[in-house]
């Protein structure tokens, strides 16, 4: 089952998508994809704070950059995936050309398409606020938009989380027109 969770800063994302994972009789590794920059305190206190609410039985890999090879590494149906977080993992690799973007991209919507074991995906919700003044701010709106949309689609369930209250989109909407199409092709 793939899931996909996006919200707003500060929603609650993280913790909904930690709330399925919980519920999840399998054994739950957390992808975390920040990279840590110890000289920022506060960075580092966030970090700290998705680490503290993690059960202790929950195994931790860090992977800012090789996502679908992490992915595709996970071969036992005993598992569940949280990848937290795609606007992370995304800004990690925000210096990469569109041609190697799209590439990257590519690799993952694969990885996804062929895992078999559960996996929830946290995504930030970039698209409502006024569009970037800089060129980089724009790459990296578009980019995470586009594939939050990508994930969204082959996504079984799909989660906008608001407010502190997870609304399942799955449910209450209904697939773009033009996205059943793209669905049908695979990323091959």
């Amino acid at each position: 089952m793939i899931t996909l969770v996006t919200g707003a800063t500060r929603s609650g994302k993280s913790e909904w998508a930690e709330h399925l994972a919980m519920r999840s009789p399998k054994n739950v590794i957390y992808i975390a994809t920040a990279t840590r920059y110890p000289d920022d305190a506060e960075w580092e206190s966030r970090l700290q704070k998705h680490s503290d609410r993690r059960p202790e039985n929950w195994q931790t890999l860090e992977v800012p950059i090789e996502l679908a090879k992490a992915i595709l590494g996970i071969r036992s149906d005993s598992h569940y995936i949280l990848v937290d977080s795609l606007g992370t993992w995304l800004a990690n690799l925000l210096e990469e050309d569109e041609l190697a973007w799209s590439k990257i991209e590519t690799e993952l919507l694969q990885a996804i398409q062929v895992c078999t074991v559960d996996i929830t995906f946290v995504a930030e919700e970039v698209g409502w606020g006024l569009v970037p003044e800089y060129k980089l701010g724009r790459i990296f709106r578009d980019r995470l938009g586009g594939l939050s949309r990508k994930i969204g689609v082959i996504a079984d369930k799909v989660y906008l989380v608001t407010g502190g209250h997870a609304i399942d989109l799955t449910q209450l909407g209904e697939k773009i027109p033009s996205e059943l199409q793209q669905n049908a092709r695979s990323y091959e």
